[in-house]
């Protein structure tokens, strides 16, 4: 059914775009089911890794949705969510910047909230998730999950159903983002101080019932993330192109 694919970099971005052709041009119809992984794997000349992330970008994209035991199959047009992928920028770099500019109001309010809002079993999760990127850092980990599951754990102390559910959305968004510029932060023990400090400062106006500081804090922070990344010479962005910055969304 396929041509297979090649090229140097970003595979999973390629395969996404074949199997989304399909599906718009109606060759893949609504209820369809797509080929298995192991047909797609023989058919395209890639990895079970690069068709597993392109079909996860089709689902987190509205196009395709998995059925426990049956496969995956094209979803419904008219239940078809915003495709974040065909609204951004070509190169990583823009694609982050980008990232970091939806952030900032987002955390900044939310931060804001969080102050006003938090329990006391809130602001535990939150010093938990600062402990758990230190535990991971320290072990040699990029520390990604643990930073999205920090910002995470502010919005959820808002009590903001829809704001939670917008961060929830955004989910493969903000780790692409996050991924990016963990690893640009990791290249300087310097950023890495700063990057906690600026955690901890937002906490510590949180807990503080200081929303006008714990909104600071944030989009200092966020300042921040911009300026060490505006910093990073072409070699660092070069190197970026494979971090896979998915910009689908997640469920």
């Amino acid at each position: 059914m396929f041509s297979k694919v090649s090229g140097p970099v970003r595979l999973a971005d390629r395969v996404a775009a074949i199997l989304s052709e399909e599906i718009e041009s109606g060759r893949l119809a609504e209820g369809d089911k797509l080929p298995t992984e192991v047909e797609l794997v023989k058919q395209l000349g890639v990895s079970r890794t690069v068709v597993r992330e392109a079909v996860s970008r089709l689902r987190n994209a509205g196009l395709v949705e998995p059925r426990q035991g049956l496969g995956v199959f094209v979803m419904p047009r008219r239940t078809r969510p915003l495709d974040l992928e065909a609204e951004t920028a070509e190169d990583t770099k823009s694609k982050v910047r980008q990232i970091v500019e939806v952030r900032r109001p987002i955390e900044g309010e939310a931060a804001y909230l969080a102050a006003t809002r938090a329990t006391p079993a809130d602001l535990a999760r939150m010093r938990q998730a600062l402990e758990a990127i230190d535990t991971a850092v320290a072990a040699g980990g990029d520390g990604v999950d643990e930073d999205l599951a920090f910002h995470r754990s502010v919005a959820e102390s808002t009590g903001n159903a829809v704001m939670l559910s917008t961060l929830r959305y955004l989910g493969e968004v903000l780790r692409g983002g996050i991924r990016v510029t963990r690893a640009n932060e990791a290249r300087r023990g310097d950023f890495l101080e700063a990057v906690r400090q600026e955690h901890h400062a937002i906490l510590a106006a949180i807990e503080a019932r200081d929303a006008e500081a714990a909104r600071d804090a944030a989009l200092l922070h966020l300042r921040h993330a911009a300026s060490r990344l505006q910093d990073a010479d072409e070699g660092f962005w070069t190197e970026a192109e494979n971090l896979e910055v998915d910009l689908g969304a997640a469920p």
